[in-house]
């Protein structure tokens, strides 16, 4: 990777819990360095409650940095002035919802979504134009162009999820951020979806930022894959690379996760105590230990930084990332 698309330097966010003159903070994202790049797919990878959606939400702009700084295209984020330079960004990094039933308008035809989309970020085009531009878009989810005249309860989830990912074409988009866009649909139709993300790809010249706790799918889709625990990035690296020789004990727990029908019988997957990750006012040290069964002394009292361990392939943990801080 030369210059990223999107590149977050020591991105923090915190909210305040409590009220009054309460100064507890929940710890949502600490210090992630990440980037992504030209017609890449980075799949993000944690279970529940490790920081992904907020993320994603600060890339968005939903949310603001409590601390450090992205860029897009190498300029900062914080740079940006007036309602013009938002809007360009907000077009050219669109996001799609995880759940496909409450992300469109019961009141108006699949039409409405993606022609305004249309209408804002091309406002150049005729009327003609727009229309055919909306059954193009339509037609590159893999959808028949006459969906656009139904109502979304006309439609399955899956359906929806594709008008999803219409809706943020619709914008003409560098990077889509994709939040958890297959978790709320029957496991029979998920290859499907998938299928049509990586092609875009290919065909929209877009990159894809893709949330999921399902490191099955993540290693379907994605060139590399970055995983977060407890607000951290703990592992990146490229997706086979990082999933065949793992180099931190959490990635090691989510592939042990997931269903091996070779394994036998008689052998017990690996487990982890259940102590969730303390996020409220953390002290230092790896936010892992609780759960971790290699955890040391200098676990307790050091939180350690990515740090190379092959190439393009960094972990943070003192005991498997030979050259992490102790």
């Amino acid at each position: 990777m030369t210059t990223p698309l999107l590149e977050l330097r020591g991105v923090t966010r915190h909210f305040k819990v409590g009220t009054g003159l309460s100064r507890r903070a929940l710890h949502a994202v600490d210090d992630v360095d990440l980037a992504v790049g030209e017609r890449e797919i980075l799949a993000l990878v944690g279970e529940s409650g490790s920081g992904k959606s907020t993320l994603a939400r600060l890339v968005a702009q939903v949310h603001r940095p409590t601390r450090g700084e992205i860029r897009y295209e190498g300029k900062p984020l914080s740079e940006q002035r007036g309602r013009r330079a938002q809007l360009a960004y907000r077009g050219a990094v669109p996001m799609v919802f995880q759940d496909p039933f409450s992300a469109l308008n019961p009141a108006y035809r699949v039409s409405h979504g993606i022609l305004r989309g249309i209408t804002l970020h091309q406002p150049r085009l005729t009327r003609a134009e727009r229309q055919t531009e909306a059954e193009r878009v339509t037609e590159a989810v893999g959808l028949a162009p006459d969906v656009l005249g139904r109502f979304p309860h006309e439609l399955s989830g899956g359906q929806r999820q594709r008008i999803g990912f219409a809706q943020a074409l619709a914008h003409r988009p560098r990077l889509i951020l994709a939040d958890e866009p297959v978790s709320m649909l029957d496991v029979s139709i998920r290859i499907g979806l998938l299928n049509v993300m990586a092609g875009l790809r290919e065909t929209e010249n877009v990159s894809i930022l893709y949330i999921t706790h399902d490191i099955a799918s993540a290693r379907y889709l994605s060139d590399r894959v970055a995983v977060m625990y407890g607000g951290h990035i703990v592992e990146t690296g490229p997706t086979e690379e990082v999933l065949a020789h793992p180099r931190h004990p959490y990635t090691d727990l989510l592939l042990s996760a997931v269903p091996d029908p070779r394994a036998p019988l008689d052998v017990d997957a690996a487990t982890a105590k259940s102590d969730p990750p303390v996020v409220i006012d953390p002290t230092p040290g790896c936010r892992f230990r609780a759960r971790c069964p290699l955890a040391t002394e200098v676990c307790g009292r050091v939180t350690p930084r990515l740090e190379p361990v092959a190439e393009a392939h960094t972990a943070a943990c003192h005991v498997t990332a030979p050259g992490a801080d102790a």
